[in-house]
Order: structure tokens, then C-alpha cells, then sequence
């Protein structure tokens, strides 16, 4: 490992990269930090701790709504924007033909999606503080209904959003893994030693949330490891390619495909989704109409953290979005034409429209598989919770989410191969 980090730190490129990126991830956790003036953290905070789903929702901000930041919405803006452009791409036949135009296609996407964050994020805002401010007990700022003060809130929040998208690009550009992807890691790593520090004070003051502390993390450090394998299985279809020259049949290779092909994406986007029923609830609970207040107090009780309709519905739609979003990003149709083209095939298939028929299968096959798995894993420590609360153990809070679990490894993986492969590069340039 120092053997490792020291190779790292040889590298120049490589250090400054990453240097350049632990000072942008810093620069966003002291944003996180700045709270909008004149706002009263204290009964913010009680806000987040009295709500499960507000805390659920607060996984996406880093920590900023907590503290009524500058940057309170976080990157979901950019996140619901996301979601958006991904499914017109599926109606809409120019942004559909812009999906695959590769590269150059991508990029107007995304600027597509920076657009269309803008409003979101102004919108979002506005709705993020009418539902805070009606769960307070107190003012949360002094003549928040006034225009005069809202709308520079929301302008400010709107731009904390553009700021820290800006970022997360910046470090995809010129730092090291997913810009938008480590933003969301940093802060989800950010409240781990919170949580664990209130679950050593609860087991301080009684013995009864020891036991329940304990199965807390031993049931992280396994789910983790179970993540970590599952994240690096893969399906390797065998691939012959016969014109190469090579005595013996050709030259054998195989196409990898993962179980897990769609990584954290599914869960960032099913989390988003799942989280607004409840929090658009607590907003309609204070409207004057019987019927409003009823559908309110009906969303609010059945789409509490916890409750068999909220983690029913936040499995489904893991697991749709899983095969969304594969089929937006792995095309057996392409991947079969240049494996003709090479002048390969897969054995017992025939080149062409059997060998799409083949990967696609196989790839729907590992999508059922792999949005089962992450499914699970998502929604494994809100179980756990129950389980430890139903047999009278106390409760203590999750010290990671099992959505947090497989965003972080998904970006400490992908994090670890760039590092390697920027080694790699960098051992390549030294011998030539």
C-alpha cells in the first residue's frame, strides 16, 4: 500500500489531480457549511431529526439542508434534471438520435440538463423551504412569506446548485473520477462519524442500545464486503475471432459484462423519486381543503422511512431504473455489429441479429439480477432497524444507508481504476 501511495505521489499529473480534487470536495464541504443569514440552524436541525424522510432527502444534499446552507437543495436539482432528459430521450426522436451520436452527442445533452437544472433548483427551492418552514415550530427566518425575502433566498440557493454542478465537472475534467459522484460521497462520508458518535453516547447512557449498536455494524462491514464482491462480478461471454491469422480456430477473447452494469445510478435516481410523495405531503398537510389534508395525511403515514409502502415502492423502482438505465447506456445492437466487424463471434451464434439477441438477453438476464441485488442492499438497513425495534432492543441510528453503501464503494471503485490505469499511463511514459 505505501509502496502504492508513493508511486501515486511520484506521479505529478496523477498527484495534482487528485490534489485538485480533495480541494474542490473541501471547498463544497465549507459551502455545506455557510448557513443563509438571518436563519435560526437550531430549529432546522430538530426539523431533520424529527423526519425520517427529510433526513432520507437530505442523503442527496450532503448535509446542506441540515444546515440550511447556501447550497440547500445539493446537486438533487441537477440529479432531477437528469431523470428528465434521460427519460426524453426515450420520447423525443432528436434528443433519441442525439443520445447516440457518442461523444459529441453527450455533451449537448448535458448541456441540456444544466439548463433545465436552473429552474428546477429554483422551483425545488422554493418548495424546500415552505416545507421546512410549516414543520417548524418557530420562524426559521423572520418574514420568510415576504417576497422581499424569499425570492433573494431562492435566487441564492439556485446558484449554490449551479456552483457546486460547476464543481463536480470541474473535478470531471481536470480531477480524478466522477465530479457529480464524489460530491455526493463526500457528503454522505461527511455524516458517518455523527451518526456513530450518537449511537456511542445512546450506548454509554444504556446498556439496552448496545446490542442493537453492535448488529448495526457488523451488519455494515458485511453488507459492504458483499457489495464490493457483487460490484466486481461479471458475465464473460466467450468471443472467437477467426480472421486473425491464429493456428487453432482464431483468436479467443471474452466480452465482460457486470452483474451490476448500472453502479450507483439507480439508487441516486429511485431515492430522489421516492423521497417527494412524503415531503410534498408535509406542504398539501396545511391546505384548507378536507380532501387534500386527508390524501396529505395518508401519503405522510404510508411513506415514512420505514413503513412496507415506502420500501416497496423505493425497490421498484431500483430495479426499473436499473433496466432504464442499462438500456440507455449498453447497446447490443452496436456492441454486436463490431464484434462483426472485427471479424468475430460468439460460439454457437451466429454473427448479426442472433448475437444482439444473445447480449441483450444475457444483459436483461444480469439487469434482474443486478436491480434485485442493489435493491436489497438498499433498503437492507431500514429492515435491520425494524427487526432490532420489534424485539424491544431500542433503536439507533443507521450509520450508513444501504443506499450511501453502494454509492460509496461504486465511487471508490471507479475512483481506485482511474488511479491505476493513471499509473499505469504513468510507468508507459517513463519507459518511453
Amino acid at each position: 500500500m505505501f509502496k502504492q501511495l508513493k508511486q501515486i505521489w511520484n506521479s505529478r499529473d496523477l498527484r495534482n489531480k487528485i490534489l485538485f480534487t480533495l480541494g474542490i470536495i473541501l471547498i463544497v464541504r465549507l459551502l455545506a457549511q455557510i448557513s443563509i443569514p438571518g436563519s435560526d440552524t437550531a430549529v432546522i436541525r430538530g426539523i431533520f431529526q424529527q423526519n425520517q424522510l427529510l433526513g432520507a432527502f437530505s442523503l442527496l444534499t450532503g448535509g446542506s439542508a441540515e444546515n440550511f446552507s447556501i447550497i440547500l437543495m445539493g446537486l438533487s436539482p441537477y440529479i432531477n434534471a437528469s431523470i428528465i432528459i434521460q427519460l426524453l430521450t426515450v420520447i423525443v426522436p432528436k434528443l433519441e438520435s442525439l443520445s447516440k451520436e457518442g461523444e459529441q452527442g453527450r455533451r449537448k445533452l448535458n448541456q441540456y440538463t444544466r439548463w433545465l437544472t436552473i429552474p428546477i433548483a429554483f422551483v425545488q427551492s422554493y418548495g424546500m423551504i415552505a416545507i421546512l418552514n410549516s414543520q417548524a415550530n418557530a420562524p426559521i427566518i423572520p418574514n420568510i412569506a415576504s417576497p422581499t425575502v424569499i425570492i433573494p433566498i431562492m435566487i441564492t440557493i439556485t446558484t449554490g446548485t449551479v456552483l457546486i454542478m460547476w464543481l463536480g465537472e470541474l473535478i470531471t475534467e481536470r480531477g480524478i473520477g466522477n465530479g457529480i459522484s464524489l460530491l455526493i460521497f463526500a457528503g454522505i462520508m461527511s455524516a458517518i462519524p455523527t451518526a456513530i458518535g450518537q449511537n456511542l453516547t445512546l450506548a454509554q447512557q444504556s446498556n439496552e442500545f448496545l446490542i442493537p449498536f453492535v448488529i448495526e455494524i457488523l451488519a455494515t462491514v458485511i453488507l459492504t464486503i458483499v457489495v464490493i464482491v457483487i460490484a466486481e462480478a461479471e458475465r464473460r461471454i466467450p468471443v472467437l475471432y477467426a480472421n486473425r491469422g491464429v493456428r487453432g480456430g482464431g483468436e479467443k477473447s471474452n466480452l465482460p459484462i457486470k452483474i451490476n452494469q448500472a453502479g450507483m445510478i439507480p439508487i441516486i435516481f429511485a431515492l430522489s423519486v421516492v423521497s417527494m410523495p412524503g415531503i410534498i405531503a408535509q406542504f398539501m398537510r396545511n391546505s384548507t381543503n378536507d380532501t387534500i389534508r386527508q390524501i396529505a395525511d395518508f401519503m405522510i403515514s404510508n411513506f415514512t422511512v420505514n413503513s412496507a409502502i415506502y420500501l416497496l415502492t423505493y425497490f421498484l423502482l431500483i430495479v426499473a431504473f436499473t433496466f432504464f438505465y442499462v438500456s440507455i447506456t449498453f447497446n447490443p445492437h452496436q456492441v454486436a455489429e463490431n464484434i462483426q466487424k472485427r471479424g468475430g463471434y460468439v460460439p454457437g451464434i451466429r454473427p448479426g441479429r442472433q448475437t444482439e439477441q444473445h447480449l441483450g438477453e444475457v444483459s436483461n438476464h444480469l439487469n434482474l439480477w443486478g436491480g434485485l441485488f442493489i435493491a436489497i442492499i438498499a433498503i437492507s438497513p431500514n429492515i435491520i432497524q425494524s427487526i432490532t425495534g420489534a424485539f424491544s432492543m431500542g433503536s439507533v441510528a443507521s450509520i450508513i444507508s444501504g443506499a450511501g453503501m453502494i454509492i460509496i464503494v461504486s465511487v471508490v471503485l471507479e475512483v481506485i481504476r482511474q488511479i491505476n490505469a493513471q499509473l499505469v499511463m504513468h510507468d508507459y511514459n517513463k519507459l518511453y
